[in-house]
């Protein structure tokens, strides 16, 4: 009895911490909100524009120090430089995952802290590095980009994001459950359903976080194709580490220390012989 009476009083006592660190995360009150009377973001052409951005996680830390770019509508462009130089804190801010401490980041002209922030995700296709997987079927998982998509749609982005051959292959199919966080799915396969997400999406501003990282160099010679044609028409940006993967880009922006220190194609770049010539 005493050993049971000591188990559940260390039960209670767990239950009440829990508890109590829940309803301290449910009443913090949140950094990033809607001002008021917010209208939705209105997407004319997908033109993104970033003017005399700073930003720090801390204020004592500055990582953006005055970026100053823009992404035209149907365009690409690619985000690169060394570790540490702002390239994911762009895209972090132009999802107003955080708001700029000053300047401002625009789509067709508004201000994203102007937008619901609702309307502004709706309108972006994001294929992050870490791909999030619920431990669901892979059905599901793709369709959780658009959950009132058909089957039919979501067999079509998974061909183009070329992950149907993989999924036929399984047991079970599209019905397969893929684990807790996607275990049960190598790394490839998981940026495959990532991708496939992003094209089901159909938004007309795709941002890539090194969406073909973890796929072998064949797999990312398809994907690229794939992505090629899937960008027709619409504003792609994307972050890369492989400069392989930069040739079918428009536009290339060399970021270091917070700030932009070339711009150009990939054949001006390479001519100039600076920063990005010694990268590559």
């Amino acid at each position: 009895p005493l050993d049971m009476l000591g188990m559940v009083y260390r039960t209670i006592r767990q239950g009440l911490v829990d508890m109590d660190a829940m309803f301290a995360l449910v009443d913090t009150p949140a950094e990033v909100v809607d001002a008021p009377g917010a209208p939705a973001l209105a997407v004319r052409a997908g033109h993104v524009r970033f003017e005399d951005v700073h930003f720090g996680y801390e204020a004592e830390r500055p990582i953006l120090r005055g970026v100053d770019f823009e992404v035209k509508p149907g365009t690409t462009t690619a985000v690169v430089g060394p570790s540490g130089a702002g390239k994911s804190t762009c895209i972090n801010l132009l999802q107003r995952l955080y708001d700029v401490d000053k300047g401002q980041v625009l789509i067709d002209g508004q201000p994203v802290t102007s937008v619901t922030q609702d309307s502004l995700r709706a309108a972006l296709a994001v294929v992050p590095q870490e791909i999030v997987l619920f431990h669901r079927t892979i059905m599901e998982n793709i369709r959780f980009a658009r959950p009132e998509a058909s089957d039919d749609d979501v067999f079509a982005a998974a061909r183009a994001a070329h992950c149907h051959g993989f999924v036929s292959r399984l047991p079970q199919g599209y019905d397969t459950i893929v684990g807790e966080r996607g275990t049960r799915l190598s790394g490839g396969q998981r940026q495959r359903i990532g991708i496939a997400r992003a094209f089901l999406k159909d938004a007309p501003i795709i941002i890539l976080d090194e969406a073909t990282s973890a796929l072998d160099t064949e797999s990312e010679m398809e994907i690229q194709r794939a992505l090629v044609e899937q960008m027709r028409d619409r504003t792609v940006i994307a972050v890369a580490h492989r400069l392989s993967t930069l040739s079918v880009f428009d536009r290339i922006i060399v970021m270091k220390g917070g700030r932009i220190v070339e711009d150009g194609t990939m054949r001006e770049l390479m001519r100039r012989g600076g920063p990005f010539a010694a990268m590559w």
